[in-house]
């Protein structure tokens, strides 16, 4: 049932109108002041608000700023005092409508019919929403697994926030997937979604492109130029790769987080921005932080909200969902009706896939090409080293050379470390694949740090 707070210090008025809600269906609530519909939407927010213009403690327009967000109650302003002056600063504020004292009450209907409107409608979508995770789908992300759930929870949290997200997960895993859903269900969904890759910009050009530079500013800068903040000014800008970013830039990049507030490359003036940050690493970011690859202090302020992709490998029951998914693409693409056979299902499934996502979506298209009609093992042999599980090949078919001679100690600090590499820095992970605790992992590391990590 839509709900509805009624804000007038007219008793009577206020009874008539909550009578007249009532039978529209709505739930009705009442105040007769500013103080005390503060005090209502401190508790709950209703769905629409009729709060009159003028109160016993201050103006009704200060109910808009008050409620502000994705989640803001409808706003209908009432006022016996019309003007037109009135009317415009009221929707200038943020008012969804306006009317005036006597009340017309056919128009209040429509008003009170339109948000009851939207409200099913909102139940509706958030219904299909919730079947579409139920069915391994949100947005342009694909999985059904329990910890695939987990990050679709947490990336509806945090949307509708301007919160700082950090994306952390193993190279394929889909981390600019995320960021894009992050902006695509946030208030900043009609302004631009910029991606720069701060490991395939050149260091020497990278200052540049992020904050544009000044006509003249170097040989070469012919013209003015906007860089990535400013192209993504309203809306978000996704740092992938941001440990690849230049320490001395990244000193830049934490006070425009900190004042809002940037200057292009040979400019002297100071440029205001409104952009939300999101960050993406391939890197365990505290260990980032100890190969002086991330500063400390900017880790801090993107880490505001952490998500954290897992690979593949760890939720083998999606493997089905994205096969499929990447050969329906590919039918509609090529205007074929190909198939995968239960024994290439069975196939991809018993692999590890070290690649992630971005390495299966490849096997499957060129299997694809090499099928006629249904796509089985010997597709798939021919399109991808499908080799063991992870058991027997935890770093991805790596090999460590041992030289005769070596110690002990020697060897078993170079597979640590390989071992570590491998896994992407986590610690977690190295420690169960060498069969040892996370404290021994910890208290060798300890005892390796100055020495230089291990050729294999």
């Amino acid at each position: 049932m839509p709900s509805a707070l009624i804000v007038d210090d007219d008793p009577d008025l206020q009874a008539a109108m909550a009578e007249l809600v009532l039978r529209e269906g709505f739930a009705v609530e009442t105040a007769g002041s500013l103080a005390a519909a503060r005090a209502v939407l401190a508790i709950r927010a209703p769905d629409v608000v009729l709060v009159d213009l003028t109160l016993p403690d201050g103006n009704g327009l200060e109910l808009l700023s008050a409620s502000e967000g994705p989640e803001a109650p409808e706003m209908v302003v009432i006022s016996g005092h019309a003007t037109l002056a009135n009317a415009i600063e009221a929707l200038r504020q943020g008012a969804s409508d306006y009317l005036t004292k006597p009340i017309d009450l056919p128009r209040l209907r429509a008003i009170l019919g339109n948000v009851a409107r939207r409200c099913d409608l909102a139940e509706e979508i958030e219904g299909l929403r919730a079947e579409l995770r139920g069915l391994g789908r949100f947005g342009a992300l694909i999985g059904g697994s329990p910890v695939m759930q987990q990050v679709y929870e947490q990336i509806q949290r945090v949307a509708p926030s301007n919160a700082t997200v950090l994306i952390q997960g193993e190279s394929g895993t889909g981390k600019e997937l995320v960021a894009e859903s992050v902006h695509r269900l946030s208030r900043r969904r009609k302004r631009p979604f910029v991606v720069i890759n701060c490991g395939a910009v050149a260091p020497n050009l990278i200052e540049s492109e992020l904050f544009g530079h000044e006509r003249g500013s170097f040989t070469g800068a012919e013209r003015l130029h906007r860089g990535y903040i400013e192209r993504a000014a309203g809306g978000t800008l996704f740092l992938d790769e941001i440990t690849e970013m230049p320490l001395e830039l990244q000193a830049k990049l934490l006070r425009v987080l900190e004042t809002g507030r940037f200057s292009r490359v040979g400019g002297e003036e100071d440029l205001p921005v409104d952009v939300r940050f999101i960050a993406a690493t391939n890197r365990d970011p505290q260990q980032a932080v100890g190969d002086q690859k991330l500063r400390a202090d900017l880790l801090y302020r993107l880490r505001v909200f952490p998500i954290v992709l897992p690979p593949l490998r760890e939720r083998t029951g999606d493997i089905d969902l994205l096969a499929e998914a990447c050969l329906a693409e590919l039918n509609k693409e090529e205007g074929t009706r190909k198939r995968l056979s239960g024994a290439a299902l069975e196939r991809l499934r018993s692999y590890h896939w070290p690649g992630n996502v971005r390495e299966l979506r490849n096997a499957v298209h060129r299997a694809f090409i090499l099928a006629d009609d249904e796509i089985g093992p010997r597709q798939l042999s021919d399109s991808t080293p499908l080799g063991p599980p992870p058991e027997s090949a935890a770093s991805g078919g790596e090999v460590m050379q041992v030289e005769i001679g070596s110690s002990i100690a020697d060897v078993e600090r170079r597979l640590i470390l390989a071992t570590l590499a491998a896994c992407a820095g986590n610690k977690d992970r190295a420690a169960k694949i060498l069969g040892i605790s996370l404290k021994t992992l910890y208290n060798r590391l300890n005892s390796y740090k100055g020495v230089s990590a291990p050729a294999v």
